[in-house]
């Protein structure tokens, strides 16, 4: 494949220290941007200068939603390397958030050599300290101007880029968890398992009450019949039972994580039984009070692995292994990000060098 056009930026941005990134604030200087229109398919792969864009305030995405997003990190090794995690599994699942949206299959073949470009661009960008790393954003927009309720004649594709902060600002420490009994936010057959903003949009009025109520996080039943485990707003969720890790099965209603794939293939290469089927919010509960449940995780691009201290169901809490990080939890923790900063040797063709310092 040839190289893409590039259109150098007028001039460098200065990189922030490691220890003043946060998360999503500060960008690179450079996107890739690619557009479709029905007839022509998508054209014209490029890297311009980060900037602001037109669109008219017919675009349809502004009226009926028609969008998708994906999320995963670039990180710097110790023998100054650029690497991403898994990205063709990260680059085929946002094919299939496209899907379901009814948005135009991408070749990821040119995503993949866009986003290669981009970070060959930008690898001065990628921090590396600990905890750190470029969190890498595609999405997708339908720009037709039309205002009517139809599929989009035309779309619009980016690859920004942000180096972040270590997720675990205060340390690695668990998080307390309300369980959603009120509020629901997808159903098998809907958006659930697409990365599209309606769904983040859907948890927000949830996220906001149990923020206020003192929680991290909130965790969703299934909408039907409000028993069976599904996901946390942002990660998936994995109970240790008696010495099996369980998570909710996809359903249909839930995002195919690419760390819970990692949690269970990795979960099984050490020989540790990982199941996924349904459970029941009853089920979890009732596994603490027999003394069986040994641990509560999340995890997701964002955090790798997040201990869940304590879950609260209608007005009961329960403290999970006494408000610890589980050994399984931080051996998990370990070994992922082991391998994503070159601190362990990855037997599994997970990690792809992207650029060289």
């Amino acid at each position: 494949m040839t190289n893409i056009p590039v259109t150098p930026a007028g001039r460098k941005s200065m990189v922030p220290p490691a220890d003043q990134l946060g998360f999503g604030k500060i960008f690179t200087d450079h996107m890739f941007v690619m557009d479709y229109e029905t007839g022509k398919g998508w054209h014209s792969p490029q890297i311009v200068p980060y900037d602001q864009f037109s669109l008219y305030p017919a675009a349809m995405v502004l009226h009926y939603g028609q969008a998708i997003f994906e999320g995963m990190k670039a990180f710097k090794t110790e023998d100054n390397r650029i690497v991403v995690f898994r990205p063709q599994e990260y680059l085929n699942r946002f094919n299939r958030s496209a899907e379901i949206l009814c948005i135009p299959r991408m070749d990821v073949a040119v995503l993949h050599q866009g986003l290669k470009q981009l970070l060959e661009i930008e690898k001065q960008w990628v921090p590396g300290k600990l905890g750190t790393s470029l969190y890498i954003r595609p999405f997708v927009i339908a720009t037709d101007p039309y205002v009517g309720v139809k599929l989009s004649d035309a779309y619009k594709l980016f690859i920004i880029l942000s180096p972040v902060g270590a997720y675990y600002a205060a340390g690695f420490n668990p998080v307390s968890i309300k369980v959603e009994d009120k509020y629901i936010r997808a159903v098998p057959g809907g958006l659930g398992e697409a990365k599209t903003p309606a769904n983040y949009a859907a948890s927000l009025r949830a996220q906001q009450e149990a923020k206020k109520e003192g929680f991290a996080q909130v965790l969703w039943l299934d909408a039907v019949e409000r028993k069976y485990i599904e996901e946390v707003g942002t990660m998936n969720i994995f109970f240790k039972i008696n010495g099996e890790i369980i998570t909710p099965a996809l359903n249909g209603s839930i995002l195919g994580g690419i760390t819970r794939k990692t949690v269970l293939e990795t979960a099984r290469h050490w020989g540790m039984k990982a199941t996924e089927r349904k459970i029941s919010v009853e089920e979890v509960f009732a596994a603490h009070d027999q003394g069986q449940l040994e641990e509560v995780f999340g995890s997701g691009t964002a955090a790798v692995i997040s201990p869940v201290g304590e879950l609260s169901w209608k007005g009961r809490k329960i403290t999970i292994n006494n408000n610890q990080t589980g050994e399984t939890s931080q051996k998990l923790f370990d070994y992922v990000t082991g391998l994503q900063y070159g601190k362990v040797a990855d037997k599994h063709g997970w990690v792809e060098e992207m650029a060289r310092l």
